[in-house]
């Protein structure tokens, strides 16, 4: 007998486009929701054009962040079109996520109190840039605006006189896309329970600073400001990427304990006596010592041999792969994360990273081409 998903007959309206509104909605869809993307006709959402690479008609982005979903669209500018959705939306009892520009859907009459006004049982969720208060509220915000302005790109990076860098993947509009999805499962359990639903507030701005969460408390507890640290962290070392004759190896050996065992695989036993590196908060404080002495012994041989030593050793370690190694290593291989799409051979796309009793949930539906189930959903007229 199949499982049973958890949000089962939940149906979930996806308004925007980029990131994190089709991160958030395909979370849903992993768990049994029915997404319905909708797109303005024509060109559709902006990530179907962010390429190359394109892939089965568009961008590899786009295929990525929208698997599992139904996809209609709607003239945003022809208020019949409008008012056809939103009374799809107001007899669904359903959910709507949005990340469109502050104030749109207001100008459209699909905003939360406009909805929920007719069915207060919707549960609406708004994803801004700076939040819906203070004086950036209006403003409009992507991801490398909220990792400078949130400081994620101050403590990103090598430092000194290096410029800034962006963390390499769409942290902050994914993750923001994944509070909500939490957000919206929380309302579901409330509305199961009061028969009531409630509309959600979420912004890049706000998932920025909560990913700075332990930065912001070594601030306040020290008043000095966080650091870039490289591969490595602040508050702890040895923890971070070590260069080997052929490449660089990432060595976590934060623990005292660890380093013991550290110290005797390299060959320098006598490390854990020295003052200068006897607990963490020596070797903090004299980092760039300690570094360079791991430094000087690791470059003298290849990160196989330092891999197999220090696993032998029980020191937790990787080599810096790319994606073209993570796809092929035997351990994302065997947890079957990477999914096949059913109707095309040769596309696959990252799954939902958790399994429940096992099962990882499946790869149901290819990324909707630009309107393809309007008349599934909409209706012949």
């Amino acid at each position: 007998m199949a499982r049973k998903s958890a949000l089962d007959g939940l149906k979930v309206f996806e308004l925007g486009s980029s990131v994190a509104g089709p991160y958030g909605a395909w979370i849903l869809a992993q768990f049994g929701a029915e997404v319905i993307k909708v797109e303005r006709p024509g060109s559709g959402d902006d990530a179907r054009h962010w390429g190359p690479p394109f892939w089965h008609g568009s961008a590899a982005y786009f295929q990525a962040l929208n698997r599992d979903k139904h996809g209609i669209t709607v003239d945003f500018k022809n208020p019949e079109e409008v008012e056809r959705l939103r009374r799809l939306i107001i007899e669904s009892d359903g959910v709507v996520l949005q990340n469109f520009r502050p104030g749109l859907v207001a100008e459209l009459g699909i905003s939360a109190a406009d909805i929920r006004r007719e069915n207060n049982k919707v549960i609406y969720c708004n994803i801004g840039a700076f939040g819906d208060a203070g004086p950036y509220k209006e403003r409009r915000g992507y991801d490398p605006l909220m990792q400078a302005s949130a400081g994620l790109m101050s403590v990103t990076g090598e430092g000194g006189d290096r410029p800034p860098v962006r963390v390499g993947t769409s942290i902050i509009d994914m993750g923001t896309g994944m509070w909500t999805a939490l957000g919206i499962m929380a309302a579901v359990r409330q509305r199961d329970e009061s028969g009531e639903g409630c509309t959600i507030d979420a912004s890049l701005y706000e998932t920025a600073i909560a990913w700075m969460t332990y930065h912001a408390a070594a601030y306040d507890a020290s008043g000095d400001i966080p650091k870039a640290a490289g591969s490595g962290m602040n508050a702890i070392v040895p923890y971070q990427a070590y260069e080997c004759s052929d490449g660089y190896l990432v060595v976590a050996a934060g623990g005292d304990s660890l380093f013991v065992r550290l110290s005797k695989v390299l060959g320098h036993p006598e490390w854990p006596e020295d003052p200068r590196f006897k607990t963490n908060p020596d070797r903090v404080q004299n980092r760039d010592a300690i570094n360079n002495a791991i430094t000087e012994v690791m470059q003298k041989d290849t990160r196989a041999h330092w891999q197999e030593v220090l696993e032998d050793g029980g020191i937790p370690n990787a080599p810096i792969l790319h994606m073209g190694e993570v796809l092929a290593h035997p351990q994302t291989e065997a947890l079957g994360i990477v999914q096949k799409d059913p109707a095309i051979d040769d596309m696959r796309l990252v799954g939902l990273p958790m399994k429940f009793d096992g099962e990882r949930p499946p790869y149901r539906r290819t990324p909707p081409a630009l309107g393809q189930d309007n008349d599934d959903i909409f209706g012949t007229e």
